[in-house]
């Protein structure tokens, strides 16, 4: 059986090879400095700080370093105060500027002012009639409802004044325009339910209309069932005694 031993030593400057086949011994001494660096690497590996680049001198090294300090804190609060005064100071022509405008002209002031006035007037009579209405005095306040009708007709209070007029007609004895006034009333202020109910009450009585008063009271007493008591409408609404007679007859159908 053959065997083979190779062995290296590094303990000597040159290397030694066995070999060793069977008995046979070959001793074999070559040298390896051809495979060796041509020269030791040092024992201590080169400083990374062995040079030290020195920094070039600073602004602060050479000048006072309270002084830039102070300088850097104050530029802020300069520019702050700067700003503040351009603000304050747009604000103040923005001011002046709103107080020169004035989106009304003197012509649509003079305007709305008359216009003011009329309304008031109207509102005013429109009162005073229902103040009589409600005193029993239904001659003036049939006079009160015909000046609101016949000199605020371009408001819409003005229809609401027909409704009025309508009732002092009715029991100053002229019915034939009281209905009529009511009819035209109910169109122009349909869904009110005192006009509805009136005008059933009316139609009932003078015309003999019993459908046509069953299809208004229907509409009156589903906007307000207050209609079917005869106490409401005589001392909250304060309608005539003649109105409410009708209104009387046609609920209990006599």
């Amino acid at each position: 059986m053959m065997t083979m031993k190779i062995s290296l030593s590094l303990s000597s400057p040159r290397n030694c090879r066995e070999l060793t086949m069977g008995t046979r011994h070959f001793n074999c001494r070559a040298p390896i400095s051809h495979l060796l660096p041509s020269h030791r690497p040092s024992s201590k590996p080169p400083s990374l700080h062995a040079q030290t680049v020195n920094p070039p001198p600073s602004v602060s090294r050479t000048k006072n370093p309270s002084s830039r300090r102070l300088f850097l804190l104050s530029l802020p609060a300069r520019a702050l105060l700067l700003a503040a005064a351009t603000n304050d100071a747009a604000n103040v022509l923005h001011c002046y500027a709103l107080e020169g405008f004035d989106p009304v002209s003197p012509d649509e002031r003079s305007a709305s002012a008359a216009k003011s006035l009329r309304v008031a007037e109207a509102v005013g009579l429109l009162e005073k009639g229902r103040e009589l209405q409600a005193q029993g005095d239904f001659g003036k306040a049939l006079f009160y409802f015909t000046q609101v009708i016949e000199g605020y007709k371009d408001f819409a209070l003005s229809e609401y004044a027909r409704v009025g007029r309508a009732l002092a007609l009715y029991e100053v004895g002229d019915r034939e325009e009281a209905i009529a006034e009511m009819e035209d009333v109910a169109i122009s202020l349909k869904g009110y339910p005192e006009v509805h109910a009136a005008l059933a009450a009316a139609l009932y009585v003078d015309k003999h209309a019993l459908l046509l008063a069953e299809n208004q009271f229907t509409i009156a007493t589903l906007l307000d069932p207050h209609y079917t008591d005869l106490s409401y409408v005589k001392e909250t609404k304060h309608w005539p005694p003649s109105l409410v007679s009708s209104l009387q007859q046609f609920i209990t159908l006599t």
